[in-house]
């Protein structure tokens, strides 16, 4: 007998470019996690997405509230984009009931309270990203910690944060809870991630590492060197993309001579690209080359 794991994804401020990013997944593939058994004797059901379902209106409004009602406490949310929490508009409106808008941090606050557990994809779920950047923030998006801690919700909370995250870390993340259960305390970070994939900083396994421990830094893009000097994010940035790299292995950002941007960092997007990382302890490996330089 197979068993079903319902799965509702919750779409929130976002460019939907966490799931276009799942949509790539390699291996296994997109079609692979929706129609087999991602591990064997479980398969995932998914019951509402607003991106990639093909129905619409009160139909797939309905599918959503029943797996609620009939799936209570067995069924994972997975929630893309912040959450505009602002009073003053209607930011985000997923359906309606009674004929007046839901807003999606409604939608949030119930269907986190009978979940079984709530997944944070993307760094604007995990940490608030783009939408709540330093102000304006007109919405005042959140990310989904916050909401739920200030609705008083506790319940399992994973965030699988990047701007997009590989699909990988989303995929690897879901398959072990599959398997192994709900993350333990130690294998999460401070923030909330799996430490299987953001348990180290871009920094330790950078192929230009040796660069930065010599104090060679390239002065413009397409300079031989460390990045540091042109704003790279990398000596604080945690995530697994020096050893994973993107588009099925194909290459990552520093392989194609630009600098990490901290995209799976809480400080993301606000850290300004481009510019060098300024009142920050940085990993030194040798000799202290920083101190001499800041002696000269």
């Amino acid at each position: 007998m197979v068993q079903e794991v319902p799965l509702v994804w919750l779409a929130g401020s976002a460019c939907t470019g966490c799931s276009i990013s799942l949509l790539n997944a390699a291996s296994p593939t997109i079609k692979n996690i929706l129609i087999d058994q991602i591990i064997p004797g479980v398969h995932i059901n998914l019951r509402f997405h607003p991106t990639i379902m093909a129905g619409s209106g009160e139909q797939v409004i309905s599918a959503l509230e029943d797996t609620a009602k009939e799936k209570k406490g067995e069924y994972v949310l997975v929630v893309e984009g912040s959450i505009p929490t602002s009073p003053t508009a209607g930011y985000c409106v997923v359906g309606e009931r009674d004929g007046k808008p839901v807003t999606v941090e409604e939608r949030l606050v119930e269907l986190a309270q009978d979940a079984l557990a709530v997944l944070a994809v993307g760094t604007c779920a995990s940490f608030g990203g783009i939408p709540s950047a330093a102000p304006p923030n007109p919405s005042n998006a959140q990310p989904v910690r916050k909401v739920l801690e200030d609705k008083g919700i506790s319940k399992p909370l994973i965030n699988i944060p990047g701007c997009p995250p590989h699909p990988d870390w989303f995929v690897g993340t879901v398959a072990s809870i599959l398997l192994n259960g709900l993350p333990k305390a130690e294998e999460l970070d401070d923030e909330l991630r799996p430490l299987a994939f953001y348990g180290k900083l871009i920094h330790e396994n950078c192929p230009r590492r040796a660069y930065f421990d010599e104090g060679k830094f390239a002065k413009k893009p397409g300079d031989e060197g460390c990045l540091y000097e042109l704003g790279c994010k990398g000596p604080i940035t945690y995530a697994d993309c020096p050893n994973r790299h993107w588009n099925n292995g194909t290459n990552w950002v520093i392989g194609a001579g630009a600098p990490c941007n901290g995209c799976t960092q809480p400080e993301f997007p606000d850290l300004a690209y481009y510019q060098k990382l300024v009142d920050v302890e940085l990993p030194v490996i040798g000799a202290c080359w920083t101190s001499e330089k800041e002696g000269e």
